[in-house]
């Protein structure tokens, strides 16, 4: 099913020569579809996503690819710090931890799924470069959450679901601040903990307590720089 349109006044031009090497995935955080869409396209809340894709699977289309949508705020990886110009964004409906999180539907998934392909067949987003705004926002942000499908989009071809090997002894705090910034995560100075959490989040979502146990240096291990 072709996306629906829905236009958004929240987005400006990317920086001349500037390619799209990041997907990253949010959830509205809100509690219905429609009050996503509104703010989205409220002018004075200067918020948006290229797409949004709600609970039933329906896909609606904010802004266009080759513009910048304003979807990541503030943020930092491998240290670029203007997310939004190299981005594509995507709001999946769901309140969010605000509001009662709850998991993503078969049917949204699917069709984030076909979108994201589609998406990846046109720029060149490396896997490890398909994130949640979490993971470039981990002091302030806690999307898509621990009840996102990493997994099942990896299977599909959409981002990274390392297989860790057999834990080893935890290394030191230094080691671990290492492997996490030379995968991409910045922030790592101001607030450890929470990087951590946003990195279990995405790659260890059974455990997020924010400390780097023996399962959180095994799966560094094998992600890479």
């Amino acid at each position: 099913m072709a996306p629906r349109d829905r236009p958004s006044p929240n987005f400006d031009a990317r920086p001349a020569g500037q390619a799209v090497d990041m997907l990253l995935l949010h959830y509205t955080g809100m509690e219905s579809e429609e009050a996503a869409l509104a703010r989205l396209c409220d002018p004075a809340a200067k918020v948006s996503a290229h797409y949004c894709i709600g609970e039933d699977g329906g896909v609606t289309r904010l802004v266009d690819e080759a513009a910048r949508a304003w979807h990541a705020g503030a943020g930092l990886w491998a240290g670029a710090s203007d997310i939004n110009a190299r981005s594509i964004g995507i709001e999946l409906v769901n309140p969010g931890h605000e509001f009662g999180y709850r998991a993503f539907p078969q049917d949204q998934i699917a069709a984030l799924i076909v979108l994201a392909q589609d998406i990846l067949s046109r720029h060149p987003i490396p896997a490890a470069r398909v994130l949640g705004h979490a993971d470039v926002a981990p002091l302030r942000k806690q999307d898509p959450g621990e009840l996102f499908p990493w997994a099942r989009l990896a299977a599909a071809g959409i981002g990274l679901w390392p297989e860790a090997p057999p834990e080893a002894p935890v290394p030191e705090a230094a080691a671990i601040k290492h492997r996490l910034a030379a995968f991409g995560y910045g922030y790592l100075e101001e607030d450890f903990e929470a990087v951590v959490r946003a990195f279990q989040r995405h790659f260890q979502p059974r455990n997020v307590t924010g400390i780097a146990d023996a399962r959180t240096a095994a799966i560094l291990q094998t992600l890479p720089d």
